[in-house]
């Protein structure tokens, strides 16, 4: 397999990622884009948020090639878990515009070295902190789904929709009705399973 090609399978599947986490925004107002739904205020804006900066990180500073925006959230003297939730002044297109300009100087990067070429993580252990270009990119396809995941269960929590991406849930197909009968059928099965 070409380097080209592997290159393309890794960003597709970040790509990917990237897509889900935008699509749990939409038609969602800004409160609810914001709403904290469990009890460590996880929220889907944070949610973009966080990924974004995160990806700034791994595909910027760690390569030499710095995101050329200042992200404030991550300072020293920034209040802590300050990169999971957006203010009132952070609008939801705002967010979404910084996450894109992210993915656009990821991409650029990915595009301008070697799978094998290296960088250093910083903030990782001085025992593991030299990666190379391969690495970082599972590793962010990784995060990116994990949190990806995160954005589903809030989504759902908020208006009940579900699933892959728009046009293609993934999901068994039913209505309201069959989902609540499916729901109350494992909450059952729970209980009979406790004793």
């Amino acid at each position: 397999m070409s380097e080209s090609t592997m290159k393309a399978d890794l960003q597709r599947y970040l790509q990917a990622g990237r897509d889900v986490l935008l699509w749990k925004l939409e038609r969602l107002s800004p409160y609810d884009c914001r709403r904290p739904l469990v009890p460590t205020g996880t929220n889907l804006l944070g949610i973009v948020k966080h990924v974004a900066i995160v990806e700034s990180g791994y595909l910027g500073a760690t390569f030499g090639r710095p995101f050329a925006e200042q992200m404030p959230w991550i300072a020293e003297a920034a209040e802590p878990n300050a990169d999971m939730w957006a203010d009132a002044e952070e609008s939801v297109a705002g967010m979404v515009a910084l996450y894109r300009r992210v993915w656009a100087h990821s991409d650029a990067t990915v595009e301008a070295l070697t799978l094998d070429s290296l960088g250093h993580v910083a903030w990782w252990p001085d025992d593991r902190s030299q990666v190379t270009l391969h690495h970082i990119l599972i590793h962010l396809i990784a995060e990116t789904s994990r949190h990806a995941g995160h954005a589903d269960l809030v989504r759902e929590l908020i208006d009940c929709a579900a699933g892959l991406r728009l046009g293609s849930d993934n999901l068994a197909p039913g209505d309201a009705v069959w989902w609540e009968a499916y729901r109350q059928k494992l909450e059952q099965t729970a209980r009979a399973a406790t004793g």
